[in-house]
């Protein structure tokens, strides 16, 4: 099997990944993914998905917050810390701008419901690392960091990917691009270095293993389940 570009097969993420090869081209190649490269996802059901996913970024920054709280090296409590700035200070803000060039209003953002498909996702994320420790909830946050970036750079390498005139061009390239590139990779090198300490690296002989396949497994179906939330909303 070859796995996407962004992901060592060797890596920590790489064998998650082949443990469940099925489950993760559920996510990555998901409808709402299709239609996002080909300009054909009806408008209504990507209103729904940003509107959900800006409430999604909150508590993602709220569950690297509580990964700071469960990291031991400095190293790592700051990696963690750089990561809430970054969605709490940066992200936030231009997903405000960009969901204003669909018409939603950060007044809308911030009073809208969440999905049941939103909450059960970051309930699920938040339990792992309540229960676990730093690795069990990088493990449970890994398919969202690197999955947008394998996304993102499929869609973008695809012939069949439509920009031009594309109304979800800016959202391809965003993921497809240099700086969230980093992102994911940063996150996967940082799991990386996790699993190094808790395990011994990418180690299907350790004890833990069976559990850290069940956690990114599932993770991944709740991002599966994410995107059928947008894709419904337009039904």
């Amino acid at each position: 099997m070859v796995l996407h570009h962004l992901v060592e097969p060797g890596s920590l993420v790489g064998r998650l990944i082949a443990a469940d090869p099925s489950g993760w081209r559920a996510y990555t190649e998901h409808p709402f993914v299709a239609g996002l490269g080909s300009g054909s996802l009806p408008e209504a059901a990507f209103r729904h998905y940003l509107v959900q996913d800006y409430r999604f970024l909150i508590h993602f920054a709220r569950a690297w917050a509580l990964a700071a709280v469960k990291a031991e090296d400095p190293a790592e409590i700051r990696a963690c810390a750089a990561t809430v700035h970054a969605l709490i200070d940066e992200e936030l803000k231009l997903h405000i701008g960009y969901c204003a060039g669909f018409g939603i209003d950060e007044a809308a953002l911030l009073t809208a419901p969440e999905h049941p498909a939103t909450i059960a996702y970051t309930s699920f994320v938040l339990e792992r690392g309540l229960a676990g420790d730093l690795l069990d909830l990088l493990v449970a946050l890994a398919p969202c960091v690197v999955g947008y970036g394998e996304i993102g750079a499929r869609l973008f390498a695809d012939p069949a990917t439509r920009l031009d005139g594309n109304p979800y061009r800016a959202w391809i390239e965003t993921y497809a691009g240099a700086a969230y590139a980093a992102v994911a990779r940063a996150a996967a090198d940082q799991l990386e270095r996790v699993a190094v300490q808790r395990i011994g690296g990418a180690n299907e002989a350790s004890p833990r293993w069976p559990a850290l396949v069940t956690t990114f497994a599932r993770a991944t179906a709740l991002e599966v389940g994410f995107w059928q939330m947008g894709l419904d909303a337009a039904r």
